[in-house]
């Protein structure tokens, strides 16, 4: 069977390579191979009266050229956003540029802020609030708000968070899948509302308790308060690296796992900082 990670890209490209009919591609004196990344943002923030959920993070997935000879890659995880924030960025060099999730909207209505995946609207008195956009191929939007006191739920980069109506507490959107996990799922809305599968944060009842921070290292959106004090904060990002076990990494400047051999695959993931990457 042949290697997931081999690869051809743009037919300019293969055109200068040959192969050697062993699955690999190669130029003279340079073996290229591919690897297979997942870049997922920082979460949305939620406030801390009756706010809605905090959008994802942008969830991006991919493939990327290793030569041995190439000038290492730049790599970002960002961190969740904080209350009245968004998430931040997540990026490898110029190949792949995941969104902060945006953060939910406080009360007396305050739309959703846009992002990766858009943030809930927060509860209101005067009728329904507006949920942030989110980012095509990245994540999608939050949900509208009802009458006070229940808030929108942040979307997720698997679903829009569902518009709700008065009495019901918006639930987060559903996050993706990679490699059997889910990232990047929506916070739940103030008075209750589910945290999307994927890190995203329940929301608070009011006056009995506070919604939850997003899960670190899935870009999940943070839980929306229900009338009580205490921003929250989305859940920080990630990026996972999947290549040939031939290959040997060599990072600076980041927080990464050792990497995990399976089936001729080297997993390595990276759970903050800003640095380099590069294979030998």
């Amino acid at each position: 069977m042949a290697n997931p990670l081999h690869r051809m890209v743009s037919s300019s490209q293969v055109s200068s390579w040959f192969g050697q009919g062993d699955g690999n591609l190669y130029v003279p004196s340079r073996k290229v191979q591919f690897f297979e990344y997942l870049v997922v943002a920082g979460g949305g923030g939620a406030q801390n009266d009756v706010s809605g959920g905090g959008g994802a993070g942008g969830f991006l997935t991919g493939f990327g050229l290793i030569t041995t000879s190439s000038s290492p890659y730049t790599m970002t995880v960002g961190a969740g956003g904080s209350g009245n924030a968004n998430g931040v960025n997540s990026s490898i060099s110029t190949l792949a540029t995941s969104l902060g999730g945006g953060r939910g909207g406080n009360f007396n209505g305050q739309a959703g802020a846009a992002g990766g995946s858009g943030g809930g609207a927060g509860g209101t008195t005067g009728g329904a609030g507006t949920g942030g956009n989110g980012t095509d191929g990245q994540g999608f939007r939050g949900a509208n708000s009802s009458n006070f006191p229940f808030s929108g739920g942040g979307g997720g980069a698997g679903a829009a968070a569902v518009n709700i109506t008065y009495g019901t507490a918006g639930s987060g959107g559903i996050g993706k899948l990679f490699y059997g996990n889910y990232y990047a799922g929506g916070g739940g809305g103030g008075q209750g509302g589910a945290g999307g599968l994927g890190g995203g944060g329940t929301g608070g009842v009011r006056d009995v308790n506070n919604g939850t921070n997003g899960t670190a290292n899935t870009g999940g959106g943070a839980g929306g308060n229900g009338g009580n004090t205490g921003s929250k904060s989305g859940g920080s990002g990630i990026i996972i690296l999947k290549y040939a076990d031939i290959f040997t990494i060599t990072t600076s400047g980041l927080t990464v796992s050792t990497p995990v051999a399976s089936g001729g695959i080297k997993t390595t993931t990276i759970t903050g900082g800003t640095g380099t990457v590069s294979w030998a």
